[in-house]
């Protein structure tokens, strides 16, 4: 469970049963896997006394002060993301939606959005290719003939067709119906087609990667990359959209006797995989399901607000796609399997990062109030990402002092910390006044981990405040120390 509010919560939650402050701090510390980090860099922020803050959170079925019910809950965190840019918003006249995000024919991601994509689409492959001793990463295009995609000359196929040639063919005054349709008909068939899965594209690789793989196997080939598939308006039934999701997808052969103990193998790794990175691991669930031909096969859904959605599908396919790939080759196929040649089972691994996304945003946010000296309590709404997938580590601010001073203090910071991959936000180039409050409210809603704070301090002793997101602590640091910080930090959460 991961309250909200800061440290000092979260230690109250233990004291009960440790009894000792000491061993509560080392809880707190080993739950969120930043001893390293915090070893020798600072002990502000597990000895300085803060309030136990009540909170609230999305996703969960937990009343919060903004929305007690699931509609305002994904009304609220809509609104949200699309304010900090994490979803684009659609035109004026159109009211978004959530569907229209899920239906992937809607306006797509904004800034950060994509950027928490890449950081997802990142852990994802860190920890299916980078990490493993016999995981290939391929590719293929996403566009193709409809001879080399074995497309149907039926509807079912999204097809590409030049808009000049079918304006030539609808409009053209020499043609009949009967020729006008034989020509589309034509134009059609001879059309390329983009992709609805990344299997295909895999499967016309096997033949390279067994040889990579000296043909013994289990081995397995990894790909990211965006498939198509149609979205039907439904006030408009006649009318038809393309829409686009960005997919990660795991093939793995295996002989046939150990293919049904390696699905089991994967399933448990990937469900423990996207409950890593969650604040409410639970929301992430799995069944077992038996599709055509007898196949075996388990998915994995998220709860979200307005009810599950699936973000993962696992299939044990045998070797049906392989056969049907290379007709008539089936000697190129057999790979080893200790002392035996056998031709392997096919698991396929189809995860939909678009949802990934989602998910995480719903996961992640958090209403806590902060009751500040003199004022009435507030609330604050904070995106609580994983520290490997919020897309700005660092928020880069001044505070009173010579203004050109500071922001010359806080380029040559933001050169360093590029240098070393912490992604920084220059909040120091802003023109527009803001009181701090306003600035950390602002950052929390970006999910920013971190925010520096270079003051007329700063040039007389190097001290800068370091405010951090989850625990709303602030602490005075070196400049010189700031670096050393962040990587030990962001190093010891991507090893929780």
């Amino acid at each position: 469970m991961l309250l909200g509010g800061s440290p000092r919560g979260r230690c109250l939650s233990f004291r009960v049963g440790t009894g000792a402050g000491g061993s509560c701090r080392l809880l707190w510390a080993k739950r969120f896997g930043l001893c390293r980090a915090l070893k020798g860099v600072g002990r502000g922020w597990l000895e300085t006394p803060a309030q136990k803050l009540p909170r609230g959170r999305f996703g969960t079925g937990s009343p919060s002060h903004a929305a007690g019910q699931p509609g305002g809950v994904a009304e609220a965190l809509l609104e949200l993301c699309e304010r900090r840019r994490f979803l684009r918003r659609g035109p004026p006249p159109q009211h978004r939606t959530w569907a229209s995000h899920l239906q992937g024919g809607g306006p797509g991601f904004g800034p950060l959005g994509v950027e928490l994509r890449r950081n997802l689409a990142a852990e994802w492959r860190r920890s299916v290719v980078v990490f493993r001793e016999r995981v290939f990463a391929v590719e293929a295009p996403v566009h193709r003939p409809a001879e080399a995609a074995g497309a149907p000359a039926g509807r079912a196929a999204l097809r590409v067709l030049p808009s000049e040639a079918l304006w030539e063919i609808v409009e053209s005054e020499d043609f009949g119906q009967q020729e006008r349709l034989g020509s589309l008909k034509k134009a059609l068939e001879a059309s390329g087609v983009l992709r609805d899965s990344l299997l295909q594209g895999a499967l016309e690789q096997y033949v390279d990667c067994l040889e990579l793989a000296n043909k013994r196997l289990p081995f397995g080939t990894a790909q990211i990359g965006v498939c198509f598939h149609s979205v039907r308006n439904n006030e408009e039934e006649n009318c038809v959209r393309t829409g686009e999701r960005t997919m990660a997808s795991l093939v793995w052969y295996s002989s046939a006797r150990t293919a049904g103990q390696w699905l089991d193998y994967w399933l448990r790794q990937r469900l423990q995989w996207w409950r890593k990175l969650a604040i409410s691991p639970s929301n992430f669930s799995s069944s077992d399901y038996n599709g055509k031909e007898g196949r075996r096969g388990s998915n994995i859904y998220y709860s979200f607000p307005w009810g599950k959605e699936l973000i993962e599908t696992l299939w044990n396919l045998g070797d049906n796609e392989l056969l049907q790939m290379y007709p008539g080759k089936a000697s190129q196929l057999h790979g080893r399997d200790g002392r035996k040649n056998a031709i392997p089972h096919i698991l396929y691994v189809n995860g939909n990062l678009d949802y990934g996304v989602l998910a995480y945003l719903c996961d992640c946010m958090q209403l806590t109030e902060n009751t500040l000296p003199r004022k009435k309590a507030i609330q604050r709404e904070v995106l609580k990402l994983h520290p490997c997938l919020t897309p700005i580590k660092v928020a880069l601010d001044v505070g009173r002092g010579p203004t050109t001073e500071l922001r010359q203090v806080c380029q040559g910071l933001f050169n360093e910390l590029l240098e070393n991959g912490i992604s920084v936000w220059p909040g120091y180039l802003e023109t527009m006044q803001s009181s701090l409050e306003q600035l950390y409210s602002k950052y929390d809603e970006m999910s920013v981990l971190f925010t520096i704070l270079v003051s007329d301090a700063t040039l007389e002793n190097g001290v800068v405040q370091l405010r951090s997101r989850d625990t709303t602590m602030k602490e005075m640091m070196h400049i010189s120390r700031l670096k050393d910080f962040l990587i030990k930090y962001i190093s010891a959460a991507k090893n929780m």
